[in-house]
């Protein structure tokens, strides 16, 4: 086994700029709970963004450095400093999840139980060859699943089934979510159809909604329509839908699905309310596609919520039990339910080409890296 290995790092500098480079870092030894995962893939989600690029402007991102060795700087907006300024001068590794072999493990049990398996990690750093992670930070992938197939077992399919149990936890019936043609909104709509629950599909292009409709769903709506707004009105009330799960984050969509709900339910109410209905409707937003200010036009009554959805603090509030019984739903159904697409496979060097960065920046619905830190 080799003594060192690339991981991926992300610095803020104290000179308005970041850097993004592949440092050798030495392979750790598992401690007695450990193992060590030769790590072959794991996926570029949106929340790695954050820490990748920080609020650096990629239009300025420039490389330097090797082929094989990339450097990438690029520019820091001199106001947006304040935001990042007690991680500056740090070496940040990076990577949300991703799969791999158990090559070396600690002396318990549980760990040795690991060695020579193919397991899904969830805990940072892994856009590198080599992590070392608690056992109970592992799902254990089945024999007949791949480290690209079983690398995005944890955020996205996680998420999926954290909405769905939100929406038993709360009492509600069903549900909207936005940016649905994602990967993540195709899971939820297989996870939907396979558990009963009506779900209303919102996207922003025709291609996403055949996409969708191509994959059975029932009530997909195109928010750049002319006629958006019946149509979101149609599906509300055909599926009493007072949960949404909004990824967009900014401007008026969040505010649109609040008063569509609103107004189905005063469509129903049988006596005037000057307060509005009594139905109670959740917003969350998961999500920031658009960095801009979330606009709220008060008209949905006074039954209503806004709050932050985060899948780490979902899983805190639910507990070990069920999160248990939700990962291994996720390894029973990866290659089914939760199976996930990518428009393109990269090396951690390739990841740090400017054609590679443009492209999974752009955050555009659908599309999905895969980092192969082996290749």
């Amino acid at each position: 086994m080799a003594d060192s290995g690339l991981q991926l790092r992300t610095r803020v500098n104290a000179d308005n700029t970041l850097t993004l480079w592949l440092e050798d870092t030495p392979v750790p030894k598992p401690g007695p709970d450990e193992v060590l995962v030769q790590v072959e893939a794991a996926p570029i989600n949106p929340s790695d963004l954050a820490l990748l690029f920080g609020p650096a402007d990629m239009s300025t991102a420039r490389v330097s450095g090797t082929p094989e060795r990339p450097v990438v700087t690029a520019d820091i907006p001199a106001r947006a400093m304040a935001i990042v300024q007690a991680r500056v001068d740090q070496a940040l590794p990076a990577g949300n999840e991703g799969a791999g072999r158990v090559i070396e493990a600690g002396s318990s049990a549980a760990a040795q139980a690991l060695l020579g398996k193919t397991v899904g990690v969830f805990g940072g750093e892994m856009f590198g060859q080599y992590r070392c992670v608690s056992a109970q930070a592992c799902l254990v992938l089945n024999d007949d699943t791949s480290a690209e197939e079983g690398a995005s077992c944890f955020v996205n399919p996680m998420t999926a089934l954290g909405m769905v149990e939100t929406l038993h936890l709360e009492q509600h019936g069903a549900l909207v979510h936005t940016a649905a043609a994602s990967n993540l909104g195709q899971m939820l709509n297989r996870l939907c159809i396979a558990d009963g629950i009506p779900l209303v599909n919102i996207v922003r292009k025709e291609e996403q909604e055949a996409l969708l409709r191509s994959q059975d769903a029932k009530y997909v709506v195109n928010s750049e329509a002319a006629d958006f707004q019946q149509q979101l009105l149609a599906a509300l009330d055909a599926t009493d839908a007072t949960l949404a799960f909004d990824a967009i984050g900014g401007g008026k969509l969040g505010s649109t699905i609040l008063s569509s709900m609103e107004a189905i339910a005063a469509r129903k109410m049988t006596e005037y309310n000057r307060y509005g209905s009594n139905t109670f409707k959740q917003l969350y937003i998961y999500g920031a596609l658009d960095l801009g200010p979330t606009v709220l036009s008060r008209n949905f009554g006074f039954s209503w919520n806004i709050g932050g959805w985060l899948l780490p603090l979902f899983l805190q509030k639910v507990g070990m039990q069920k999160a248990g019984a939700m990962r291994a739903r996720v390894a029973a159904e990866i290659k089914t339910t939760f199976a996930s697409h990518y428009t393109s496979k990269v090396s951690l060097a390739e990841a740090l080409s400017l054609e590679a960065i443009a492209a999974y920046n752009r955050r555009a619905t659908g599309e999905k890296y895969l980092v192969l830190p082996q290749a």
